[in-house]
C-alpha cells in the first residue's frame, strides 16, 4: 500500500480565500517567496550551481546545505506555482525556478555526482565523511525538489539528473562487496528515495532506502566495527577522540544520529531531534509499503515523553535534541529549550504518516498542535522573519526575536514547503472500486475534489477555526459510489450540559458510529445527505480558554492557558511592567480567564487576546543585621503585587516589537 504523501495530493484542496490558512498562504506566496529568493540570491546560493567560487567558501562548512537551502525553497515554489494566483509576482519565481533547473543540471558531474560544496570547495573528498558533511542529506530535498517539479512541469528537466544521481549512490552503497557499507549522518535522503519509488517504481530507490535504514547502527557494520568508526579511521582521525567542535558530549556518541543500535532495537528516541523524525518518517514510510492500516504501528511513539505542550520536541541545545523522559524545561536560562521549527515541521510529517497507518485521533492532535503552534510560530505574520528555535520562554540570553535568515537556514524554506504541501495535510482518501473512504484530520474552509469513477467528488468544508466551534461540510458525488466520511473529534473538545462531546445535523440515523476519536458517518448517511448541509458543532465550552499542566514527571509546577489547539503566551508589548521575562509572576488555578477580539493589523483579520489574573512575588531572601558579638541572619519580607497579564496565540509572539520577554508556562499558586 503506497503512502499518500501530502506532497502529491495538495492540489486536491482549494482553500477559501477568507479562511485562517488561506491568509497566511497567501503571504507566503506574496512575501515569503520572493523574500527569500533575494536572500538566496545576496548570499550566493542561487549563482553557486554555476560553480563558481565564493568568498562564504573560505568560512569552512558555512556552505555546506546551500544545495539543501535552494532544494527547499524550489519544492516550495513549485507548490505555490501550481496554483492559480498572482500571475505577476508568479512570473518572477517561475523565472527562477527554470533558471536554478538549468543550474543544477549543468553543475551535475558525467557520473551523475552532484553536490556544490564537494565540486568546487572539497574536491576529491566526495563520500568520504557520510557522519557529518551531509551530502546524502543535500540529495534528498534535491530528489523532494525533482518531484514536485516534474509534478508541476510535466517534464524531466530536474527528475533525469535526479534518478541519474541516484543510480550513482546504488553503485556506491550497499551491501554488495566495493560498495560503501554506510549510511548518512543525517537522514532525510531515506524519504526522498521512498517518495521516488512511489511515485516512479525505480526500485534502485527503494533497495537505497530501506538499506540506508536496516544498515543504520550496525554495530559489526565493517570489518567487524561500526562504519562511522571506520569511516574515521580512513580519514586518519582518531576514533578516541571527540571532533572538534561537534555537538557530541563525548566521543563515539552515535545515539546524536540515532546510529547507535539498529532503528529496530532502539528502546527510546534519543539525539538531534530533527534527524530523528526525518528517520522515523522514513521507517513509517517503508512500513507502509508493506502493512495496511490495521497492522499495529505502536513502535513509532517513543518520543511522547519529550514533546512540549506546544508540539516542539528538543530540550538540549547542544545537540540541538532530546534529553532524558520529560526533561522539558522552557527557557535557555532555566536550563535548556530548542524546539527547533524543522522538527515540529517533522512532528506533523510523523503524525500525518501516523495516521495512514492507523487512524487514531490522538495522532491528529499532535499534528495540528505542531501546525498551529511551532510550524506557524517558525514564521513572522509578514512572512519575511523567522524562528530557528521555539522556546516557551525568554531570558536574558535569549530573548525573543526573529531574524530574517540564518547561515544554517533550514528553517525558513521549510516552513514555505510545509505551507505549500498543507492542503495535503486536511484530509486524507481511499477509493477501493465504488467505496471511497475520506478521512478529515484537519478543520479549515476548504474544497476537497478530485476525478472518480463517475465523474467529479467534491467535500466542501466551512468554518472559523482555530475561533469558532462549527464545521459545515457539503459533499457533492456521484451517486454510484459508497461514501464514509470520518470526521476527527478532538481531544480538547468539552461536552455540553448532556455530555455528548458535539452535534450533527441532520442527525443520523438511527445513531452515530465512532472510532478511535473519529465519528463515522456511514454510506447510507452521506448518501441521503449528498448537496446537503451538514453541521458538526462543538461546545462554547471546547472553545473557552483553559489552564494546563505539565505532566507531573517535568517537576514543573506551572500553569499554562490554551484555547482549542492554540496554546497562548504572554509578551512585554502587552505587559509594560515585566522587567524579568515573567519568572517572578504566577497565576492559580482558579485564576479567572477572559478573552476579547483583538485586530492583527498585518493580515487584517480578528483573533483572541486572553487576560489573567496575576501575582507578581519577589521571593523571600536573606539579610544580615548585627548584635554585639554575633551577625544576625533574618528572612526578608515577601512581596506580592496583582498583575493583569494579557496574553496571545504562541504563534504571534515577536511580531510587534518589544523587548524580547515571552512566557508560556508560568508558576503556580
Amino acid at each position: 500500500m503506497n503512502p499518500s504523501y501530502p506532497q502529491e495530493n495538495f492540489h486536491h484542496t482549494t482553500f477559501a480565500t477568507s479562511s485562517f490558512w488561506a491568509k497566511r498562504r497567501s503571504i507566503v506566496r506574496k512575501n515569503t517567496l520572493h523574500a527569500q529568493l533575494e536572500i538566496l540570491k545576496s548570499t550566493g546560493r542561487y549563482d553557486a550551481f554555476r560553480l563558481k567560487w565564493h568568498p562564504t567558501y573560505e568560512e569552512g562548512y558555512k556552505a555546506l546545505f546551500w544545495d539543501s537551502d535552494v532544494g527547499k525553497w524550489l519544492e516550495g515554489a513549485c507548490y505555490f506555482l501550481a496554483e492559480k494566483g498572482d500571475e505577476e509576482g508568479d512570473k518572477v519565481i517561475d523565472e527562477a525556478v527554470k533558471e536554478l533547473t538549468s543550474m543544477i543540471a549543468g553543475a551535475q558531474w558525467e557520473d551523475g555526482y552532484l553536490n556544490i560544496h564537494f565540486t568546487v570547495v572539497k574536491t576529491g573528498l566526495r563520500f568520504t565523511n557520510l557522519r557529518d558533511l551531509h551530502e546524502l542529506y543535500n540529495a534528498g530535498h534535491l530528489i523532494e525538489a525533482a518531484l514536485i517539479h516534474h509534478q508541476h512541469y510535466k517534464n524531466n528537466l530536474l527528475l533525469d539528473p535526479m534518478l541519474k544521481y541516484v543510480l550513482l549512490m546504488h553503485t556506491t552503497f550497499g551491501p554488495g562487496p566495493g560498495k560503501i557499507h554506510g549510511y548518512p549522518g543525517h537522514p532525510e535522503i531515506e524519504l526522498a528515495l521512498l517518495r521516488l519509488y512511489s511515485r516512479t517504481g525505480n526500485t534502485h530507490a527503494y533497495e537505497l532506502a530501506k538499506y540506508f535504514i536496516t544498515e543504520r547502527g550496525n554495530l559489526l557494520g565493517v570489518k567487524g566495527q561500526h562504519f562511522y568508526l571506520a569511516e574515521a579511521k580512513q580519514r586518519g582521525e582518531d576514533p578516541g577522540q571527540r571532533p572538534a567542535g561537534d555537538a557530541w558530549p563525548t566521543a563515539n556518541a552515535f545515539w546524536y544520529q540515532q546510529a547507535h543500535k539498529p532503528i529496530l532495537e532502539q528502546e527510546t528516541i534519543k539525539g538531534h531531534s530533527v534527524r530523528a523524525m526525518y528517520l522515523l518518517n522514513a521507517v513509517a514510510d517503508l512500513v507502509h509499503l508493506s502493512r495496511t492500516r490495521e497492522e499495529d504501528s505502536g513502535e513509532f511513539e517513543k518520543y511522547k515523553t519529550k514533546m512540549y505542550l506546544t508540539g516542539g520536541i528538543g530540550a538540549i541545545d547542544q545537540w540541538e535534541g532530546f534529553g532524558i523522559d520529560f526533561f522539558l524545561p522552557q527557557s535557555t536560562g532555566e536550563g535548556g529549550c530548542y524546539a527547533e521549527t524543522c522538527a515540529s515541521i517533522g512532528v506533523m510529517m510523523l503524525a500525518e504518516r501516523m495516521l495512514q497507518l492507523d487512524l487514531d485521533g490522538k495522532y491528529a492532535d499532535i499534528l495540528e498542535l505542531a501546525l498551529y503552534n511551532t510550524a506557524l510560530g517558525g514564521m513572522s505574520q509578514n512572512g519575511k522573519e523567522f524562528l530557528y528555535e521555539n522556546h516557551l520562554a525568554s531570558c536574558s540570553k535569549r530573548p525573543m526575536k526573529r531574524e530574517s535568515w540564518f547561515d544554517c537556514a533550514c528553517c525558513p524554506p521549510n516552513v514555505t514547503r510545509t505551507f505549500g504541501m498543507l492542503g495535503g495535510y486536511l484530509w486524507s482518501s481511499i477509493v477501493k472500486g465504488k467505496d471511497l473512504e475520506i478521512d478529515v484530520h484537519l478543520y479549515n474552509s476548504a474544497v476537497l475534489s478530485f476525478e472518480v469513477p463517475g465523474g467529479t467528488l467534491s467535500l466542501k468544508q466551512d468554518t472559523n477555526w482555530p475561533w469558532g466551534n462549527t464545521v459545515t461540510f457539503t459533499l457533492d458525488a456521484p451517486s454510484s459510489l459508497d461514501i464514509t466520511i470520518k470526521l476527527r473529534i478532538p481531544s480538547w473538545a468539552q461536552p455540553f450540559e448532556n455530555g455528548e462531546l458535539f452535534t450533527l445535523s441532520p442527525s443520523p440515523i438511527p445513531s452515530l458510529k465512532s472510532s478511535k476519536s473519529y465519528l463515522i458517518l456511514t454510506p447510507s448517511y452521506t448518501s441521503l445527505y449528498r448537496n446537503t448541509l451538514v453541521t458538526l458543532a462543538f461546545s462554547p465550552l471546547t472553545f473557552q480558554p483553559r489552564l494546563l499542566r505539565h505532566h507531573p514527571s517535568t517537576n514543573q509546577n506551572t500553569l499554562s492557558i490554551a484555547r482549542g489547539p492554540l496554546i497562548y503566551c504572554a509578551e512585554d508589548i502587552d505587559n509594560e511592567w515585566v522587567e524579568d521575562h515573567f519568572k517572578s509572576v504566577a497565576i492559580s488555578e482558579d485564576t479567572k480567564l477572559e478573552e476579547y477580539v483583538a485586530q492583527d493589523t498585518i493580515l487584517g483579520e480578528d483573533f483572541m487576546k486572553i487576560t489573567a489574573s496575576g501575582v507578581k512575588v519577589e521571593d523571600a531572601g536573606t539579610e544580615k543585621g548585627s548584635f554585639p558579638g554575633f551577625d544576625i541572619v533574618r528572612e526578608k519580607s515577601v512581596k506580592k503585587t496583582d498583575v493583569q497579564i494579557v496574553f496571545v496565540p504562541y504563534f504571534y509572539r515577536g511580531n510587534r516589537g518589544g523587548r524580547g520577554h515571552m512566557r508560556v508556562g508560568f508558576r503556580r499558586l
